[in-house]
C-alpha cells in the first residue's frame, strides 16, 4: 500500500506532466505507470520536488557507475547544478578519469557470462581488469594515470600539504597535464564537472581502490607520508560540517547502488544527533535507492527504506523510494527527466 504521507509530499508532482519535458519524459509519464517504472517515475519528480523548495541533494555512486559511463548525463546534472555534493567509491573516482584517458583501449567483452577461469587468466596477462562486460586496460589507464598523480602526491608531500583523495584528483585534471590522453569528450567527464565547480565530495574507504593500493605502495616504500592523504575520519567531520551548514531546506539522498558509498554519508544525521547530541538536526529530506539487490532486512543494500526510521535516519514522513532494478538502466533515466530530456 502507498505511504499516505509520501504522496501528501509528492502532491502536485506525481499526476502532473511538468512544462518544457521532452521526449524521454513524456515516455516515462506515458509508459511507466506501475511497479518499478512508477517508482522510477515518482523519484524522479520527488527529487525534482525537492530541488524546487530549495534542498540540496547528495549523490551516492557505487558499483562502477563511472566504467558504465554515466559520466555522459551525471556530468550535465553537476553543471545544471542538480546535484550539490557526491559521495562516491574510490573506484568511481578514478575509473571516470581512466575512461577519459584511455577509452580507446577498453575491451568490451558481451560474452562475459561464458567465460571459463582460463578465459579470465587470458585478459589478465593481457593486462586487462574486467569489470562485468567490460575491461579496464592496466597499462594505458592504471599505470598511465599513476605517472601523474604520483607528481601531485610527492610535491604536497614535500610542501607537507594534506588533502582528500578527491582534491587530489581535483588537481590533477585541473592542472592540463592529462589533456594529450583525452579520448573522449570532456564534457562526458563528471569528475572534470565536479572539479570545475570545485563539488564537495567524500569517498569513504578510498584505500581500497587502485590509487588508494598504489598510494599504499608508495608509503610501505618511504616515498611518501601516510598523513599526506586526509582520512575517512576527517571525511566524516567534514560531512557533519558541510550538512549542518546546508541543511536549512533540507537535503536529499540520492542513492545509486549500496556499499559503503552510501553507508558512511547516511549515517552523519545519526551521527549529528545521537553522538553530539545536536537534536536540532534534520533528518534526511528525501530519500531514493536505486538497487538490485534482493530486498531483506538482514543487509544494509536490501533493507527497505523503512528500516532506516529506527536508525534515525529518515523521519516518518520522508518521502521515500526505492527502484529495484539495474542502475545502469535507471539512473540515466531518472537524470534525464531532471534534466527535461
Amino acid at each position: 500500500m502507498d505511504n499516505p504521507t509520501t504522496l501528501k509530499n509528492l502532491k502536485g508532482t506525481v499526476s502532473t506532466m511538468k512544462k518544457g519535458k521532452g521526449d524521454i519524459s513524456r515516455f516515462l509519464e506515458k509508459h511507466f505507470l506501475h511497479f518499478n517504472a512508477a517508482s522510477l517515475v515518482d523519484a524522479a519528480k520527488g527529487y525534482e520536488a525537492q530541488l524546487e523548495q530549495g534542498s540540496q541533494m547528495l549523490v551516492s555512486l557505487a558499483g562502477a557507475m563511472s566504467t558504465a559511463e554515466l559520466g555522459k548525463i551525471f556530468s550535465e546534472i553537476i553543471r545544471s547544478k542538480k546535484v550539490h555534493i557526491i559521495s562516491c567509491t574510490g573506484a568511481n573516482l578514478e575509473e571516470d578519469i581512466m575512461n577519459l584517458v584511455a577509452h580507446s583501449h577498453y575491451r568490451r567483452v558481451p560474452n562475459y557470462r561464458d567465460l571459463t577461469p582460463k578465459d579470465e587468466w587470458n585478459l589478465l596477462e593481457s593486462g586487462l581488469n574486467r569489470v562485468t562486460d567490460t575491461c579496464i586496460p592496466e597499462e594505458e589507464a592504471f599505470r598511465r594515470l599513476q605517472k601523474h598523480v604520483y607528481k601531485i602526491w610527492k610535491q604536497a608531500d614535500e610542501n607537507g600539504e594534506r588533502l582528500f583523495p578527491h582534491e587530489f584528483m581535483y588537481r590533477l585534471l585541473l592542472s592540463g597535464v592529462l589533456e594529450e590522453h583525452y579520448e573522449i569528450a570532456i564534457e562526458d567527464s563528471w569528475m572534470f564537472a565536479a572539479a570545475q565547480a570545485n563539488l564537495p565530495m567524500v569517498v569513504p574507504g578510498w584505500e581500497d581502490s587502485t590509487m588508494g593500493n598504489i598510494f599504499a605502495s608508495y608509503v610501505i616504500k618511504g616515498e611518501l607520508r601516510a598523513s599526506t592523504m586526509k582520512s575517512g575520519i576527517e571525511y566524516m567531520a567534514f560531512l557533519a560540517d558541510w550538512y549542518k551548514n546546508n541543511c536549512k531546506n533540507g537535503i536529499g539522498f540520492f542513492q545509486i547502488g549500496g556499499g559503503i558509498a552510501g553507508d558512511f554519508p547516511i549515517c552523519v544525521v545519526p551521527m549529528l544527533y545521537q553522538d553530539l547530541e545536536e537534536t536540532d538536526t534534520p533528518f534526511w529530506s528525501y530519500f531514493c535507492q536505486i538497487s538490485d539487490s534482493t530486498t531483506s532486512y538482514g543487509s544494509y543494500s536490501g533493507a527497505v527504506p523503512n528500516e532506516k526510521i529506527t536508525w534515525g535516519k529518515l523521519d516518518i514522513d520522508t518521502p521515500k523510494f526505492i527502484i529495484e532494478s539495474d542502475a545502469t538502466i535507471v539512473a540515466p533515466l531518472v537524470f534525464a527527466y531532471l534534466l527535461n530530456m
